[in-house]
């Protein structure tokens, strides 16, 4: 009988899904090392901390090497990272990538922390069936796709 792996959970920050409400593609930019060559790979934000992500795309990303990634995004603007790929799975022609932030600016970082804690706090609150999930200054708004969503709080 195989033996099971156990799944350890790595992540130091909480993420939040943001997969609804993406502006335009991440570009993910790095040198293949074969041929010296810049390679720009279009994906797709699955989940985002102020350490990592997940994306998804059709072309895979280096398995290492350090890298460059562009994006812009409705609650942060535009900004760049540089990251490096921590694990990639296929499925067919699709891509899972989970990427690592190595170096990303202190402002940008803090406002994603902001926005995946409201999101637990949100969960939370569901969690706990308040009567009042969603709130006025909710950082995750401008992603949120839940149920209990109060759209009057957050034109």
């Amino acid at each position: 009988m195989a033996e099971e792996k156990k799944f350890v959970e790595r992540r130091k920050h909480q993420r939040v899904p943001v997969i609804n409400n993406i502006v335009e593609p991440i570009d993910l930019i790095y040198t293949d090392d074969a041929t010296g060559e810049k390679v720009e790979v279009a994906a797709v934000l699955a989940d985002l901390s102020s350490s990592g992500m997940r994306i998804v795309s059709f072309l895979k990303a280096p398995v290492s090497g350090d890298m460059q990634i562009r994006m812009q995004l409705p609650f942060i603007g535009k900004f760049e990272v540089e990251a490096k790929t921590s694990w990639i799975r296929q499925k067919g022609p699709v891509y899972t990538i989970g990427i690592q932030f190595i170096k990303i600016a202190p402002a940008v970082a803090a406002k994603i922390e902001a926005m995946a804690n409201d999101y637990a706090d949100c969960n939370t609150r569901i969690l706990l069936k308040l009567p009042e999930v969603c709130v006025p200054n909710c950082k995750c708004a401008p992603v949120c796709s839940k149920l209990h969503k109060d759209l009057t709080l957050h034109k």
